[in-house]
């Protein structure tokens, strides 16, 4: 009837009603005991070690095992790091020798994991460790070791595989275009909803992060400089250690990107990403997405306002 005043719909007022939703409605996973240490590579190997003492720090008086299956030259590479870590006063330095799938899938290797209270990925190429580790008899050793409470710890390839989208390649030079010439696969999820990239700054790679988390906004893009970590323990917040920045790119709250009706060529445009730039003793709030003051300040906040 003309004039009459229509009211909202069931559907309509449904829709209102959904948007007052909170974020932190959605369900908190159950966090793992143990810690994860992700290295954006070239890690101080002659000076102060503050990246490897940490990781060293964490052995206790258990055993460390190196896993060399992501690199080319894996005895070279294991004897430096032996040497290393057998310097900070690790007693127990073992090898994780995996060369095939076969040798991931083998009693001996999980022999050689007893007792290890830290595993440690070396560099190299991030496709061997997913490829030869994937849902074998290590991977799932390596989940057990994080629910009981050990650490996990990588460097370059190392940390690309500890999240659950794994950047594989992608030009770091360039700025992106809508085709997006990255290369993601499935990581080893350690380090859920997130896209990690090592040896960030240092070769540029601020634009193909954001490619790779413009595709899929759930994701967190978190970029590690060179001798530079994150310390994740639980899923509620990291703590960053060492000499560089890490970059934390969040496009939850993205209003648009030309992603899906530009032409190929065409170059990517995004709207709304937030970018946080954190250096030592920054914190990062995992469940708020939200960075946070080194420990020592906020105290000192907290009593001035007291």
């Amino acid at each position: 009837m003309a004039g009459k005043k229509v009211g909202k719909t069931p559907a309509k007022k449904a829709a209102k009603r959904s948007l007052k939703i909170p974020v932190k409605a959605v369900t908190k996973k159950v966090a793992p005991k143990g810690t994860l240490i992700i290295i954006g590579g070239k890690e101080d190997k002659e000076g102060d070690k503050k990246i490897l003492q940490e990781v060293a720090r964490r052995t206790a008086s258990g055993k460390l095992v190196v896993a060399t299956v992501a690199t080319d030259v894996p005895d070279e590479v294991w004897e430096e790091y032996r040497k290393i870590f057998r310097g900070l006063g690790v007693r127990n330095v073992e090898h994780l020798d995996i060369r095939s799938r076969a040798d991931a899938l083998s009693e001996e290797s999980i022999r050689l994991l007893q007792g290890a209270s830290v595993l440690f990925f070396t560099g190299g190429d991030q496709l061997k460790i997913t490829s030869q580790l994937g849902d074998s008899m290590v991977y799932r050793w390596t989940h057990e070791l994080l629910e009981k409470g050990g650490t996990v710890a990588g460097t370059s390839a190392g940390a690309s595989v500890m999240s659950t989208t794994m950047l594989v390649a992608g030009d770091g030079e360039k700025s992106p275009n809508v085709e997006a010439s990255i290369h993601m696969a499935p990581g080893l999820g350690f380090f859920p909803d997130a896209v990690i990239d090592q040896h960030f700054a240092e070769r540029g790679r601020i634009g193909r992060l954001i490619a790779a988390i413009t595709q899929n906004p759930r994701q967190l893009g978190v970029g590690i400089d060179e001798d530079t970590a994150i310390i994740v323990q639980g899923n509620d917040f990291f703590q960053v250690i060492g000499h560089g920045s890490v970059y934390v790119l969040d496009a939850a709250g993205t209003t648009y990107s030309n992603l899906v009706e530009g032409e190929m060529d065409t170059m990517l445009s995004t709207f709304d990403i937030k970018f946080h730039l954190l250096s030592e003793g920054y914190r990062y709030d995992l469940q708020n997405r939200r960075p946070c003051l080194p420990e020592e300040q906020e105290k000192k906040d907290k009593k001035k306002t007291a």
